[in-house]
């Protein structure tokens, strides 16, 4: 299965895609109320690091899937899918700030390292893009499972040059 076709087969068949993306506010939300001023404890800090994560990356990954087709693609604005390309930086952005309602963002483990975070995702993409556009490898024909693979490689070996870096 290609890239292509998981879209193609997610845009068919939203449902588990927009249970997902509308579960995690509305789970969000409901941490809000039950840590009401509690927000700052060890538990919670591990709830809300979690939501912001399991949102951040479809949404960073929705951010480079829509530069690469504006800017690169040169892709209609109207050929824009909702469920891939929008929804999943709205949630992020929402559950973001409904976190930030609650508990400040300084007490949440990991966050202050989740601009490193979107720094390694953007860095691999851009990375993958390149060799692509280069023509030393092509992603874009891959297997879904091969290219996650690849993805991960690449972003493993970035993450490992940025520790030694920021040392």
């Amino acid at each position: 299965m290609t890239l292509q076709e998981l879209f193609q087969k997610i845009s068919e068949h939203p449902i588990i895609l927009l249970s997902f993306f509308v579960a995690i506010p509305v789970l969000t939300i409901i941490i809000g109320f039950i840590s009401s001023g509690k927000g700052h404890l060890s538990l919670w800090k591990y709830f809300y690091a979690v939501l912001i994560y399991l949102v951040s990356i479809p949404g960073i990954f929705a951010v480079a899937l829509n530069v690469y087709f504006f800017l690169f693609q040169r892709q209609d604005i109207m050929q824009t899918d909702i469920y891939l390309q929008i929804f999943p930086i709205v949630v992020m952005f929402a559950t973001i700030f409904l976190i930030r309602k609650n508990v400040r963002l300084d007490y949440i483990p990991g966050f202050d390292r989740i601009s490193g975070l979107w720094f390694i995702l953007f860095a691999t993409m851009l990375l993958m893009w390149f060799l692509e556009k280069i023509r030393i490898f092509v992603f874009s024909f891959l297997p879904f499972q091969y290219l996650i693979g690849a993805f991960g490689l690449l972003f493993f070996i970035i993450y490992l040059g940025w520790r030694r870096f920021s040392k």
